[in-house]
């Protein structure tokens, strides 16, 4: 693992390499569900991640061929001493959605209620053939709490939201493929992993300014008016015009080699 300052629970693997942060959810016994311990560094590592200059993206995936995520584990939520606590719990969707630099979640096998919301929170999804998508809460007597709601309605449109969220019947690969809760199918968990290392690696390559800039515009368009978007992009655009990466790239053009871009 690298160090990062701050102590991890060992059901959560990081590594950093060229540019590229990788957090694995390493509890596949149990569909790697989500226990206090692994909220809580998910929270840290997106922080690590959003201060490191070091990082430039970040890939979400998870051990075993089963499941990427069954949600919280549902025996660790009696341990909240009270309604309050529990509404205050460290919310590591929040902080993954957070996360200032690009993310590619690699989903491999069940999504399923928390598990679900933590991939939706990620900028780039793809799984594997045998994944399954689901918000089941609703068979259990609540609903989602890291934003399922708004987050299934913004990527597939109320109507087929309301149906999964109403029901809490899953839907499968292909049908989350055509949905659009993935833009790519993988035949075996190790092709997808050769094909998320290729994609964060060219974005890793990208002036890391214009990267998260890029990501801001993202947020707006989805989230803002359009003509308020369209004038928050053109202020992005000035920003990124005027950095050093710029300057180099549009040098790296004229003398026909490849630019070196520092985050400048």
């Amino acid at each position: 693992m690298a160090d990062i300052g701050v102590d991890i629970d060992p059901n959560v693997l990081f590594s950093l390499e060229d540019y590229v942060a990788t957090i694995t959810l390493n509890r596949p016994e149990k569909l790697n569900a989500v226990t206090p311990g692994m909220s809580v560094s998910l929270t840290r590592l997106a922080a690590f991640c959003n201060e490191s200059s070091e990082v430039r993206v970040v890939i979400l995936t998870a051990k075993g061929p089963k499941a990427f995520c069954c949600g919280s584990d549902i025996k660790e939520l009696d341990s909240y001493q009270s309604p309050w606590a529990h509404r205050m719990k460290h919310d590591h969707c929040d902080a993954v959605a957070e996360i200032n630099k690009p993310t590619i979640c690699a989903i491999n096998g069940y999504a399923l209620g928390g598990g679900l919301e933590l991939a939706l929170c990620c900028d780039i999804r793809v799984a594997t053939a045998n994944a399954l998508f689901g918000a089941p809460e609703i068979k259990l007597g609540w609903v989602g709490g890291g934003g399922m709601a708004v987050y299934l309605n913004k990527t597939i449109g109320a109507s087929r939201a309301s149906r999964m969220l109403y029901t809490g019947d899953p839907v499968d690969a292909e049908t989350g493929y055509a949905w659009g809760i993935v833009d790519e199918l993988f035949s075996s968990q190790e092709e997808m992993a050769l094909a998320v290392k290729k994609l964060a690696i060219t974005i890793s390559e990208r002036p890391p300014i214009a990267a998260q800039t890029a990501k801001l515009n993202m947020r707006a368009a989805v989230n803002m008016p359009l003509d308020q978007a369209v004038r928050y992009e053109r202020d992005l655009r000035t920003i990124c015009f005027y950095t050093d990466d710029a300057r180099e790239g549009k040098t790296a053009f004229k003398e026909k080699r490849a630019p070196h871009f520092r985050g400048e």
